[in-house]
């Protein structure tokens, strides 16, 4: 990584916006589905997912059953992670079986981790459908995943890191772009 100091890409209220027209997407393509549920991958995708669940529970004036994913186990590199890999819990505690499944992560990069997603899911039921929504897509796909619903989409080296930082996990609510070595 280069040694140039992070852009601050979006800031709280930056965040707070695009989860609002978030919002606004999911209730009104979704909203009316009585199976409606929010799943939010571990390490910020679920603090999301609890973000959205709580404005659309207002939004639809009902609750939705909200869960967390952890994809450790599922990972196509989980040979080559550390000894001891910390493994948090998966918590969905409402059947997938015909629901539309709102799957949701902060930053959506090569699709690897929603592939891991989406056979961890299949292994707990068979939803009718599964819509993926990212807070930010920074593009370079290695698998033909894409998000349905995306944030903000960046304009990304392969090279750079994008780390979305939220009030839950890290204290505060921003998104920065620290610039890699460029190819070449």
């Amino acid at each position: 990584m280069s040694g140039r100091a992070p852009a601050e890409i979006l800031d709280a209220d930056g965040i707070a916006g695009l989860l609002d027209g978030l919002t606004l997407a999911i209730a009104e393509r979704f909203g009316d589905d009585p199976g409606l549920c929010l799943i939010g991958i571990r390490r910020r995708g679920d603090e999301l997912a609890q973000r959205l669940s709580r404005t659309l529970a207002e939004r639809l004036g009902r609750e939705l059953p909200c869960g967390t994913l952890d994809i450790t186990l599922y990972r196509d590199d989980f040979d080559s992670l550390s000894e001891q890999p910390v493994v948090g819990a998966t918590d969905i505690s409402f059947p997938l079986d015909g629901r539309i499944v709102v799957l949701i992560d902060d930053v959506l990069f090569t699709g690897r981790t929603i592939r891991a997603a989406l056979d961890e899911i299949l292994e707990l039921g068979r939803p009718s459908r599964v819509v993926l929504v990212v807070l930010v897509d920074r593009g370079w796909r290695e698998l033909p995943i894409e998000a349905a619903l995306v944030g903000r989409r960046l304009e990304t080296s392969r090279n750079d890191d994008v780390q979305v930082l939220l009030t839950g996990s890290d204290g505060l609510d921003r998104v920065v772009l620290r610039r890699g070595a460029r190819d070449g």
